[in-house]
């Protein structure tokens, strides 16, 4: 039997490095990572924040095959101009990268921009320049008119009762100047067209007004709704007329020129001041009326055969054609008006 010694006693020792799991290099590896998608991030948000333009210009920018042609600033790429300007980043060679679905152009138009462009530059010759500053001007002196009469009225101690008698606005025909009655202090007796004496001071007040303007003048008398009638059919109709001839008459005597008169209308009750109340006294009235667009430096402009009676002038044509075909007479329809 063998003899048995001492066995060696082996002790193995094991390195175990620390590095892999904690240590610090993992931590770099992260840290680009983070950094990474924290750029990708803010690049989205950035291309999420500029317009269509401006991405434009940055492919443009990165696609280009040539250098910029401009002149301008410091000649290089962009020419001394930022690339979300117009054309700063254009070239004759490259393509764009980025392909935009921009809406069709309308026929004829250029496009909606210029669409817009055209209708606004439309009709902006001399003339309508010159028509506006007239309008603005007649405006301003209806404006004007209007604080005159009313100051004068209340400065005048005589004439502070009939304040409420007079009113005065601005309406599409022109500045209207209404005569108007109240209870118990009618402008004209019942049934009657001579005016009263105050009516008469009051219109000498509103004469001196308008004898400052050079518009053409319309009257028209206004009755209310109660039932007015004679025996030899003397109604509303014939009573406003005659009042709102008196009021010419009245405008005649204190200076006002005869052409000035555009028209005097007798109204009855057809256009009541107070649409709720018709037999009310404050529809009896006297409308006198400064017509817009007729003053001095405003001249109306002629008005076609086809804007007075629409298809007037097809009418006139065929029967040129029937007359020159049949050899009939030809109807020659020329206004012609006399003064009366």
């Amino acid at each position: 039997m063998a003899e048995t010694g001492p066995q060696p006693i082996i002790i193995k020792k094991v390195n175990k490095g620390h590095g892999g799991h904690h240590g610090g290099a993992w931590k770099i590896a992260y840290a680009d990572f983070v950094t990474a998608m924290m750029a990708f991030f803010l690049l989205l948000w950035l291309l999420n924040s500029v317009t269509q333009e401006q991405l434009e210009g940055i492919s443009n920018y990165f696609a280009p095959v040539t250098a910029s042609s401009s002149t301008s600033g410091s000649g290089d790429i962009l020419g001394g101009q930022t690339i979300t300007e117009e054309g700063a980043a254009s070239s004759s060679t490259s393509r764009d990268a980025v392909t935009v679905d921009l809406p069709p152009p309308k026929a004829g138009t250029g496009g909606e921009d210029n669409t817009e462009t055209q209708s606004e530059g439309e009709g902006d010759g001399p003339g309508d320049a010159s028509a506006e500053a007239l309008a603005k001007a007649e405006q301003d002196q209806f404006e004007k008119a209007k604080e005159e009469l009313e100051e004068t009225i209340a400065g005048i101690p005589q004439m502070r009762q009939l304040a409420e008698s007079l009113l005065i606005d601005n309406s599409t025909e022109g500045l209207r100047i209404q005569l108007v009655d109240q209870d118990g202090l009618a402008m004209f007796p019942s049934g009657g067209a001579d005016m009263y004496l105050h009516t008469k001071r009051l219109l000498e007040v509103v004469s001196k007004v308008i004898a400052k303007m050079t518009n053409k003048i319309s009257i028209s008398g206004h009755t209310d709704a109660v039932p007015f009638v004679t025996d030899n059919g003397y109604s509303n109709w014939e009573l406003s007329a005659d009042r709102a001839n008196a009021a010419r008459r009245s405008l005649l005597h204190f200076k006002i020129p005869e052409p000035r008169f555009s028209h005097v209308i007798g109204k009855a009750a057809t256009e009541p001041l107070l649409p709720d109340d018709p037999k009310h006294a404050r529809n009896r009235r006297l409308s006198i009326v400064m017509l817009r667009g007729t003053g001095e430096g405003n001249v109306a402009k002629p008005k076609k055969e086809e804007d007075v009676l629409p298809g007037l002038g097809d009418i006139k044509r065929k029967q040129l054609e029937q007359g020159e075909s049949s050899g009939g007479i030809t109807l020659e329809l020329e206004p012609r008006f006399e003064a009366q």
